[in-house]
């Protein structure tokens, strides 16, 4: 099918995602990604056409076949296991930071941020490593896997750093296929274990693979599943300020004055003692871990809407003020809005891959996107969200009138060569057609293939 020829509004678009580019250096960034394949297509453009096609709001399979090379070879570049895709996401989080740097703050330190998402497979049968997974808002077991990302904050940007796409430890709740290879002389076999490594022993490895790839942050957040003696004890021997939310259960213990408590009965503690709540917490005080012998500040802090609830706060850095503390953990959230952003923008749970290499390079390039918007989120004025510059891109791409498509269909089906073959007439009918829905707005296609389905 005629194409339409580039506007200087496409133009526009592709020159947004190559400045990115060049700020990041990408083709050096490759070249430290172990790509040793034998090709003349270059990682490079294939990354710039996977950005072009979720700026499209499409899937592999409706994008247009990129003209370097087929979507196979883009499959095959996806399912490779030898591209460390995470180095990739901490070296761009990284160059990203370094350009952005006269539009930061430099009094704010940064601080990396550890969280998990629920990346749902609810229909896959055959996909690799594919496990029963806790839902802990529906609180429930679903198909698919975890996606626990390290993210980096200042207060005024959060940018994903970098990600592991973990099934279960338990071989009972794996019901995909089984890992390819577990050979740690490889990369395949080391992301593949990895993933069916405890979830708060994965999150240290991250914290330190990001550092080892010139990542600097004084501090790490965390929510309360994170958070124990042994994870704040790890990140003191990284020379790292621990900040998370405490557990209130009964089989962790912390010392304080001489007496052990758990954080239920030491709030009580604290209450019968007539200490004066303050304006922007309750109580705050230092214990001891009982098991590590680590000294914690504690805070405990009012929780909102809930009178007589409160949540606890915890840090290693015993002279911060509670304030600080609270300030400091509120940049956690952010974290919550790269997850929203991703899912709703950027297909993040929406890939059919099935290899879980091809998982892995699909979280990459999903982070790579979002420090794309975060980058020119940062250079426009006004302050405009992420949406907002998801959907700027989106009208930037081309998209070809209906009128003219239509035409453009039926010029193609006039001069199609009758076949003999029913199955091969059939064939290339519905490839003109796909070529068609493509050229389409995504809202347009939608209502077509509805139309069609329903007929």
């Amino acid at each position: 099918m005629a194409s339409i020829p580039q506007n200087k509004i496409e133009k526009s678009s592709f020159k947004i995602i190559t400045q990115f580019c060049a700020l990041a250096h990408l083709p050096a960034l490759v070249r430290l990604l172990n790509d040793h394949r034998h090709s003349n297509v270059s990682l490079t453009a294939i990354l710039i056409w996977l950005l072009k096609v979720i700026f499209q709001r499409r899937t592999l399979y409706r994008a247009e076949a990129p003209g370097m090379c087929t979507k196979r070879t883009v499959y095959n570049i996806l399912n490779d296991g030898r591209i460390n895709w995470q180095r990739l996401s901490c070296l761009l989080a990284q160059r990203v930071i370094t350009g952005l740097a006269q539009w930061l703050d430099a009094r704010k330190s940064g601080a990396l941020i550890i969280d998990d998402t629920l990346i749902s497979r609810l229909n896959a049968k055959q996909t690799e490593l594919l496990a029963n997974t806790f839902d802990h808002d529906r609180q429930r077991y679903l198909k698919g896997y975890r996606g626990l990302t390290l993210a980096w904050s200042n207060g005024q940007l959060v940018l994903p750093v970098t990600t592991a796409v973990l099934s279960s430890q338990k071989a009972r709740n794996r019901v995909g296929t089984p890992a390819k290879t577990l050979d740690q002389r490889t990369l395949a076999g080391q992301r593949r274990a990895q993933a069916m490594r405890p979830m708060p022993a994965v999150a240290l490895e991250l914290i330190k693979q990001a550092r080892a790839n010139g990542l600097k942050a004084k501090y790490v957040l965390f929510d309360s599943w994170f958070t124990s003696p042994k994870m704040f004890a790890a990140l003191n021997d990284q020379k790292l300020i621990g900040i998370g939310m405490l557990k209130r259960t009964k089989k962790i213990y912390y010392r304080y004055r001489g007496r052990q408590y758990t954080v239920k009965t030491l709030y009580q503690y604290l209450r019968q003692s007539h200490r004066q709540p303050r304006a922007d917490y309750l109580y705050s005080c230092v214990v001891q871990t009982a098991t590590a012998k680590l000294p914690l500040r504690l805070v405990f802090v009012a929780k909102r809407h809930c009178a007589n609830d409160y949540l606890v706060l915890a840090t290693t850095k015993t002279n911060l003020t509670p304030a600080a503390i609270i300030q400091l953990y509120s940049r956690r959230w952010q974290i919550e809005n790269y997850f929203k952003a991703a899912k709703q923008y950027l297909r993040l749970d929406q890939t059919q891959i099935q290899d879980y290499d091809g998982l892995c390079a699909h979280m990459a390039v999903t982070m790579m996107t979002y420090d794309l918007l975060a980058w020119q989120q940062r250079r426009q004025p006004g302050d405009p969200t992420i949406g907002d510059i998801f959907y700027q891109l989106d009208t930037l791409l081309p998209i070809i009138d209906l009128a003219t498509a239509i035409g453009q269909l039926l010029g193609e089906l006039t001069n199609l060569k009758v076949t003999k073959s029913p199955a091969k007439m059939t064939a290339q009918i519905k490839t003109l057609i796909d070529q068609f829905l493509n050229g389409l707005s995504i809202q347009t296609s939608a209502l077509i293939t509805l139309s069609m389905s329903n007929s």
